[in-house]
């Protein structure tokens, strides 16, 4: 029996001494074995990051739509052309007949439709040309029938008195005058009277302005002979650079013959696939940072111009297509080339944060451990955006300057990382 009460004490002896090294340990890991973190207030940039491929503003691939000869080619790789310039044509020769005749009524058909766009001003011109002519044939007019009636005219008389001759101011009356006075105003009158028919005339022919239906018909014969002549011949579709050249002069070309590639490099965007999470965090106007692998050292910036509303499928995952413009891209930046894009979809200041290497899973929910007399305490949160490491703290349940523990005790790491992958987390 005494043996035996020997041994529990011994046993009651080690079982305390192992409980005050137990309590020593925990006690003396606060300075050795815990990192910690105060909480604090700060802004947070939230982001959704994602690859894309760089790419012209448009481009067309220009390729023959007839048969014939290269008379000439007019671009080079690099050029820089307008629209509807001329980047290469065939030789007449070598055309159909149809082409051939289409080049002869193009000429005229354009007359045509020009003649008739400027009847508006034709209109204009003729008024005032009938007016003038109506008030120059009023005064032949009124000088003609002036000539049937009497009229008086002054003139001056000589009389000798004395023997000297001596002038006199003699009012003169006449019945009418002449027949050759007459005869010339009546032949002035006749003029008068044509120019003002021709006056009119001309007036009447514009007096109701364009007809529409004369105009429609102008200008679908114009664009029967551009359509007809157009395989003859290789047009810039719009502003741009000439990046690919694959005929010269004498090449012998067919229907769908390649011949001309033109970028328009007015603007550079870029393409990236976001997944149904993100997508609704996205809209337009928002701000972009971009890098390239190609391109060390450097950081572009861009906004969003466009949100796709339909989702594709890419191996059973729901991505939607977001446009990036570049707001300042150079000569380094090429289309083709990947970038790294980061839209800011949010900036939130003055906010608690806390690191997200924290935070912990815990029985499915978000939880933080704060060092309390020297002990960790587990503490449930909720957290708002993330980026750059950190979240947004939209619980109201701990105090600014708490020491947030980033390495708990083992028995409490439940999960680890960032506290949900998405920006406005719960």
């Amino acid at each position: 029996m005494k043996r035996t009460l020997i041994i529990i004490a011994v046993v009651i002896v080690i079982a305390a001494g192992a409980f005050f090294v137990v309590r020593n340990n925990a006690n003396n890991k606060v300075g050795s074995e815990y990192r910690t973190e105060k909480i604090e207030r700060g802004n947070l940039t939230a982001t959704v990051g994602a690859t894309g491929t760089v790419r012209s503003n448009q481009n067309a691939l220009l390729s023959w739509q007839t048969t014939g000869t290269v008379e000439v080619v007019n671009v080079s790789v690099g050029d820089r052309v307008s629209e509807d310039l001329t980047l290469a044509s065939l030789e007449s020769t070598s055309l159909s007949q149809s082409i051939i005749l289409a080049q002869a009524d193009i000429v005229s058909a354009e007359k045509a439709l020009t003649d008739l766009l400027q009847s508006g001003t034709a209109e204009a011109q003729a008024r005032v040309d009938l007016r003038k002519a109506d008030e120059v044939l009023e005064t032949a007019q009124n000088y003609r029938d002036s000539l049937d009636e009497p009229y008086k005219y002054e003139k001056i008389v000589y009389t000798v008195i004395n023997g000297s001759r001596v002038p006199t101011l003699k009012t003169v009356s006449v019945d009418e005058a002449d027949d050759e006075t007459k005869e010339e105003a009546e032949q002035d009158l006749a003029l008068k009277q044509a120019q003002y028919d021709d006056a009119l005339r001309a007036w009447e022919r514009v007096a109701d302005g364009v007809n529409e239906a004369d105009v429609n018909a102008a200008q679908a014969r114009v664009d029967a002979a551009q359509a007809t002549l157009n395989p003859a011949s290789l047009s810039a579709p719009f502003e741009g650079t000439v990046t690919q050249v694959d005929i010269m002069g004498g090449d012998q070309v067919s229907a769908g013959t390649l011949a001309f590639r033109v970028d328009d490099f007015s603007k550079l965007l870029v393409d990236v696939e976001l997944s149904e999470i993100d997508i609704n965090s996205v809209e337009l106007g928002q701000l972009v940072s971009l890098s390239f692998d190609a391109i060390l050292d450097k950081e572009y910036q861009g906004k969003v111009i466009e949100v796709g509303r339909i989702g594709k499928d890419v191996q059973g995952v729901i991505n939607f297509t977001v446009t990036v413009e570049l707001s300042d891209a150079d000569d380094l930046v090429r289309p083709g080339m990947t970038a790294a894009v980061n839209i800011v979809v949010k900036e939130i200041e003055n906010v608690l944060l806390i690191p997200n290497k924290a935070v912990r899973l815990v029985d499915g929910d978000r939880a933080i451990y704060l060092l309390k007399d020297d002990f960790p305490e587990m503490v449930e949160v909720r957290l708002g955006a993330s980026a750059d490491g950190m979240s947004v703290l939209v619980s109201d349940n701990i105090e600014e300057g708490a020491q947030v523990i980033l390495n708990p005790p083992s028995e409490a790491s439940f999960g680890d990382g960032p506290p949900g992958g998405r920006p406005g987390g719960n």
